[in-house]
């Protein structure tokens, strides 16, 4: 048993049976949960990850992009 980082619900998983990088979902709130750790068993929000992948890179300058 693990809990959610969203909603601290408890999600019945067999720990030995996950790998790091695979996506499980919460039962109870639905948030789509990757395995950060394995040894303990460590759960991330995708959400929290796909936030850092979609922040702007400010020092790369669009040269195509006019700035207003």
């Amino acid at each position: 048993m693990v809990s959610c980082p969203e909603c601290d619900a408890q999600i019945d998983v067999d720990e030995d049976e996950l790998d790091e990088g695979e996506v499980i979902t919460c039962d109870e709130c639905g948030a789509e949960l990757n395995v950060v750790g394995v040894e303990p068993l460590e759960l991330e929000s995708s959400d929290d990850e796909e936030e850092d992948e979609a922040a702007p890179d400010l020092d790369e300058a669009d040269e195509d992009e006019p700035w207003r």
